[in-house]
Parts: structure tokens; sequence; C-alpha cells
């Protein structure tokens, strides 16, 4: 295993560069754009291009790869991501920056493909659980820490702008530098999206709220810290908290999922995340409070704990329901799922910011958590509805849980240990009866049965 993490130290440098680069972008462009004056809905609109661009990029970057190459690909997207980057200190319009938004969305999606097919490619079945579990904390750790960049300069002026661009294009020279081999790619197989929901109705809806509440936090995480009245440094710690949350509870929580129905793990763990984005509503704005002469201190931990327990159990849904989908889809299809997944993600992710914003401007700063409670409650009613509708499967009959980067794509995906044609097995019920049969591609039913039913998880 050391030798692997040696091989892919400047694949890993790299994404390190480019993900402090893009944290900060989020955070910068949001609270940049409060001190413009921009509307809160069309801040919303300008958030949201970012993730119509990923969107985009997911589906056709793959095309390009394919065909351009991929140190190629990856240094005209890096350019091309610096440009645009920059243009936003020059053109100070929320037109210019939506439309900029989704070119930097574009960039990144496939600079992400790049990256994953690399490490999909030169890893092999022994150890691409892990080198994905280590890409997940390098993703994360990154987005945390380039928050505190925020503070490296004055937000109102164009310098951090600037140490954007510097980020992404440094991002270039490890991979173009490397003496690894250039991948094999091939564009991932699709799914129906009905086909998709016929197979997992919860995982299909789950992913698109997962994306609706990780739209809203990387999206107005830092807008909503601005507009009550944090201080940079305070925002840059806000922002950092979510992210390292949700990077420390994946295991644990992905762990207990593994090991008992993973819908129940589901529930718990969004009715929680409900339970805490409620509190954090009411939390009132942080006063200051004046600790010794001359000297005044921000009261802001109690927002800034549950920002990160937050972050905690709202970000690793988007593995959770991954893998509940792959307890349902057959082996040979889990691949096209996954393709399916993130188009449903990136379409919530969209959302995510226009439905903070809408009700932020209803009911202030504090609309940002309420939307979040909001969406979490809709996930726990489905689940729990679902797990009326039919009974579980056995936890040693669950595909195992794998914890995925935020904002990976199809590539990503596909590589967990065992997905392949020669995985394809039957797995029984308590009465020695198929309860969920994976079909190879000899088979003639292209379906998923439960004595005789379809299944509906």
């Amino acid at each position: 295993m050391a030798g692997a993490l040696a091989s892919f130290s400047a694949l890993f440098f790299g994404i390190a560069l480019m993900m402090a680069g893009n944290g900060l972008q989020g955070s910068l462009l949001g609270l940049r754009a409060s001190i413009e004056g921009f509307e809160t809905g069309v801040l919303g609109i300008v958030m949201s291009g970012y993730f119509v661009g990923f969107l985009a990029g997911s589906l056709y970057a793959p095309r390009v790869v394919s065909k351009v190459g991929h140190i190629r690909v990856f240094a005209a997207l890096a350019s091309l991501a610096s440009i645009s980057i920059l243009v936003h200190s020059v053109f100070i319009d929320p037109w210019v920056w939506g439309g900029m938004r989704i070119v930097t969305g574009f960039c990144y999606a496939g600079l992400y493909i790049v990256c994953e097919s690399w490490l999909n490619d030169m890893s092999d079945n022994a150890n691409r659980g892990k080198l994905l579990s280590i890409y997940m904390v390098v993703q994360m750790g990154a987005l945390s820490g380039g928050q505190y960049l925020l503070g490296v300069s004055d937000p109102s002026g164009a310098n951090l702008f600037m140490l954007i661009a510097v980020l992404v294009s440094l991002a270039v020279l490890p991979l173009c530098l490397s003496a690894s081999r250039t991948p094999d790619f091939s564009a991932p197989e699709a799914m129906s999206f009905r086909e998709l929901f016929r197979l997992s109705p919860l995982g299909s809806a789950g992913m698109v709220l997962a994306g609706i509440t990780n739209g809203a936090l990387f999206g107005f995480g830092a807008v909503y810290a601005q507009r009550a009245g944090f201080t940079v440094t305070e925002i840059s710690t806000f922002m950092a908290a979510m992210f390292l949350g949700g990077m420390l509870l994946q295991w644990p929580i992905g762990r207990m999922s593994d090991k008992m129905d993973r819908r129940l793990v589901i529930l718990f763990v969004t009715i929680a995340a409900a339970i805490v984005a409620t509190g954090a509503a009411l939390i009132p704005e942080p006063a200051p409070l004046t600790m010794q002469p001359g000297g005044e201190e921000r009261v802001i931990w109690p927002i800034l704990a549950a920002a990160a327990l937050f972050g905690g159990l709202s970000i690793p849904h988007y593995s959770l329901f991954t893998a509940h989908v792959n307890d349902r889809v057959p082996i040979r299809k889990m691949v096209a799922a996954s393709s399916a997944l993130i188009f449903l993600n990136g379409a919530g992710a969209i959302v995510g910011p226009n439905l903070a914003a809408l009700i932020m401007g209803f009911a202030g700063p504090s609309g940002f958590f309420i939307t979040l409670a909001g969406v979490h409650a809709v996930i726990g009613l489905m689940t729990g509805m679902r797990m009326l509708r039919r009974a579980s499967a056995r936890p040693t009959d669950q595909a195992d849980f794998v914890a995925m980067p935020l904002r990976g794509t199809q590539i990503a995906s596909q590589m967990p240990d065992g997905w392949g044609p020669d995985d394809v097995e039957e797995i029984s019920d308590d009465d020695g009866e198929p309860a969920i049969h994976m079909l190879d591609d000899e088979d003639p039913e292209d379906e998923i049965s439960d004595k005789g039913n379809s299944v509906i998880p």
C-alpha cells in the first residue's frame, strides 16, 4: 500500500491544490457577491451555475477525454478554469458571474474525471477502496484548508481571485511532469432513470435530495455566514467545520450501515441532521462579548459545533445512497447506475442554492438552516415510508459502504472493490429462496426479483 501511495503522490498533490482553489472560490464568490449587494434570489442563481456546469461536464467531458487524451484535457480545462475565475474580478456583474460559474463547473467536472480515471486505472482490486477513501480525505481536507485562505487578503479586492488562479494552474504541474502512464479510457455506459427508479426508488429520490443539501452547503454556506455577521476568519472556520465534520463521520456512519439495515441508518442519520439544523436555526446570531477591557470576543462556538455536527451527518448521505443503490442493482449495471446517480445528484445541487436563497429571502440568515432541516425531514419521511413497504435485506447481503468524495464523478463511483462480471452472485432470504438475483450478461431477463415480485427498497 505504501508503494501505491508513493506512486499516487503527484496525483494527490495536484488534487489538493485544485480542491483548495475550489473551496476558496466557492466561499469567496458568495462573500464577495454579498459585499457587492447582489440580491439573494440573483445570488442563488449565480451560485447554482457551478452545478449546471458540473452536470454538463460530467456528461460531455468523458467524450472529449476519450478523443483528445488526459493530459491535454487536464491542461486545457485547468487553464480555462483559471481564466474564468480571473474574469470574476474584472466584471462585477451577476450575468457574467453566472456564466463563469457554469464554465468553472464544467472545467472541474472534467478535471475530476481525468484524476479519477487515472486513480482507477493505476489501482487494483486490492487497494481501490482504500485509495478512494484517501482521495475523499484529500478532497475534503483541501476543501477545508482552502477556506482559511479567505483571510490572506481583502475579499473586496482582486488578490484572492488571482490566488485561486495560481492554485488551479499549479495543479497541472504534478500531473504533467509525472512519469506515470496515462490510463486507457472508455466512457461509462448509461442507465435510464426509469430503470434506476424501478430498481431503487429510495436511492434515486434520495440522491436528488442529497444533492440539494450539498448544493446549499457548498453554494450558500458562506452567504449565510456573511449575512449572519461573521468576520472573514469566522466564515472560513464555519465552512471548514462542515467539511471536516463530513470527512470525519463518513467511516463511522458507513461502518454502522454495513452492520445493520442501511435504511435504518439513513433514517437515524437524516433525522439527527434535521434536528441539528433546526437547533442551528434557533441559535441567536453571535453577539460580541467583552472579555477584558479594550478587547472583544465573538461567541460563535455553538454555531461552529452545530455546523461540524451537521456536516458530519449530512455529507455522508451521498455515500449512503450510493451504497443503498448498490444493494439493489445487479452487479453488471452498477457502473451504469453510478452515471445516473451523478446526474440526479447534480440536478439536486442546482436546486440547492436557489431553494436556500428563496427561504432566506423570507426568513433571513436562519433560512439557510431551515432549508437544510426541511430537506432532511423529507428524506426521513421518505425513508420511513419505504421501510414500511418492504422488509429489509440482511446486513450480510448488502454491498460494502465506500466513502465517496463530496463532488465526485461517475469514474469514482465505479472504483469500489469487486465490481465486475465475476462478482455475480445470488443472495437468498431466510427461507432459502432467491431474494436478490444479480444477473450476468447471459441472463435473458433484465430485472431483480424477490420471490417473483419486483424489488422495492
